[in-house]
């Protein structure tokens, strides 16, 4: 067992050397920022806790929006600047668009979430299906459920209006599973939804930095569960068990409801017609439960946090409610609800919709990118291999871009004569290649939750005993990739008897 120990610790030892050996090669400089240690490089560097905010100081330190680090003979480059990342992961689309490979992906099942999937054909064919099922002119094919969705939310506030949370998960997951499979979710306990939770906050944290060894050292994966590093593979077995069965039981569901006649349409229920039909191959089979899957977990997760974002800064901007209460009133009135052909008709409304979504993204850092061949940018180098991320929240919140950047201001997408201007790029859809491909789908879904809440609710800081009113923290935190605002008190009550009246009426036509 000893001489075992010995091999593997002098096998990582060699890999260690071969790699520092080869980032001693005479090259262009690398970006600037912290001084690596021999062999294990910035390791100790880099950050865990706040890292977008983190990286800003990097770039004040290190004078540069554009940064390099490395860890145990990895590249990471930090972009906090929106034009390199337009330039890299756009106009260079065709170098920037893989993902790193992590090892524990593999043995989690993670392999069939195709946002991760490396660049390639499988990656090609999935983002295909997406186009056709998720482009702009397709979105209008969703309009029904999200509009079914979203009453349901509305009336689940008028019930219960201090379980708010609850009410914007169950809108969260319900959308997807009904587009990709038509299934109806009826609680948040709903088996599906529980394992998909499960499954998220066991495996989330080994994509961390660090947080498993076999991500560095592939060769960890097999060796004995008593050497460090192979805890990661107890859990990452739990987490494929899980996703597999997240996988499967909405797909065989849809199987099942196509067998008995009652399916609905779906994004799987099609392909399953089309494979009764005509036929189909395993390959296409696989890429479509595949985007499924995806689709169902990053939509359901993303809209969460929005639509929590979108409360909280309600609640503390009480006169931008107001402004956006009296725009939805001259446009729909008192007698229906927000509907899509409104949209155009309502710019502040649309400011902030793209405010939400700079202030707080889902998705901080975004998903990291991968660099296929040696580059060079603005007179530095950047190897092959490296781990290219981009700083979205550095981004929405340049002074120079967005004066008072902290500051909620859906006015800053105003010109001088008062229309909306064209910053309509929403840089938490990411970038490029690899930017979320269901966007369309999600702003419509945002736009009329947003619309429906402020039509017919009224949201304020909530009050105690005293009648005094509960100041609500500025603060989030993250769960797996996705940052959420921390738990707070509000209150949502009806803005008038008639609006009561309206959610009723509507639900009851919905059932």
């Amino acid at each position: 067992m000893s001489g075992l120990l010995s091999l593997l610790i002098t096998a990582l030892f060699a890999l260690l050397l071969r790699k520092y050996v080869a980032s001693r090669k005479k090259h262009l400089p690398y970006p600037p920022g912290p001084k690596p240690m021999p062999l294990i490089g910035n390791i100790l560097d880099l950050p865990t806790d706040d890292v977008p905010s983190a990286y800003v100081e990097w770039a004040k330190k290190y004078k540069s929006s554009i940064l390099h680090a490395s860890a145990l003979g990895s590249h990471i480059v930090v972009l906090n600047d929106v034009e390199d990342a337009i330039e890299l992961f756009e106009r260079r689309a065709r170098i920037y668009s893989d993902r790193p490979e992590y090892p524990i992906r593999k043995l989690m099942g993670w392999d069939h979430n195709f946002a991760l999937t490396r660049y390639g054909d499988e990656w090609r064919y999935c983002r295909k299906i997406t186009q056709e099922h998720f482009r702009k002119e397709a979105v209008k094919n969703y309009h029904d459920v999200i509009s079914q969705k979203v009453h349901a939310m509305l009336d689940g506030l008028l019930q219960s209006p201090n379980k708010f949370e609850h009410h914007n998960k169950m809108l969260s997951v319900s959308i997807p599973m009904k587009t990709m499979y038509g299934y109806d979710v009826e609680s948040i306990n709903d088996r599906c939804i529980t394992v998909t939770d499960k499954s998220l906050l066991l495996g989330s944290p080994l994509f961390l930095p660090g947080a498993s060894l076999i991500n560095i050292f592939p060769i960890l994966a097999f060796i004995p569960s008593w050497f460090p590093g192979a805890s990661s593979r107890k859990i990452a077995a739990e987490v494929k068990q899980l996703t597999e069965e997240v996988i499967q039981a909405p797909m065989n569901w849809a199987k099942m409801r196509m067998v008995e006649g009652t399916a609905v349409p779906s994004l799987v229920t099609h392909f399953l017609e089309k494979k009764n039909t005509i036929g189909a191959s395993a390959a296409e089979e696989r890429a479509i439960g595949d985007v499924a899957y995806t689709v169902n977990g990053a939509a359901s997760d993303t809209t969460i946090s929005a639509t929590g974002s979108f409360l909280y800064f309600m609640a503390v901007n009480h006169g931008i409610q107001k402004k956006a209460q009296r725009e939805i009133d001259r446009v729909v009135g008192r007698n229906r609800l927000p509907d899509f052909s409104d949209r155009p008709t309502m710019p502040y409304l649309e400011a902030i919709y793209r405010e939400v979504l700079r202030c707080r993204q889902p998705l901080d850092m975004g998903l990291p990118h991968c660099l296929t061949e040696d580059d060079h940018y603005k007179g530095y180098f950047i190897p092959k291999g490296t781990i290219v991320l981009g700083n979205i929240w550095a981004m929405t919140h340049d002074e120079k871009s967005y004066p008072e950047p902290f500051a909620f201001k859906p006015e800053r997408f105003f010109d001088e004569k008062g229309d909306l201007n064209d910053d309509d790029r929403i840089l938490a859809y990411g970038f490029g290649r690899r930017g979320c491909v269901g966007k369309h789908v999600a702003s419509a879904t945002l736009w009329l939750t947003f619309a429906s809440i402020l039509a017919t609710f009224n949201i304020e800081k909530a009050k105690d005993d005293s009648g005094r009113e509960i100041p609500i923290s500025d603060e989030y935190q993250e769960f797996g990739f996705i940052s959420h605002k921390t738990p707070f008190e509000c209150s949502i009550t009806p803005r008038s008897h008639g609006h009561r009246q309206l959610i009723e009426e509507v639900n009851l036509l919905n059932k």
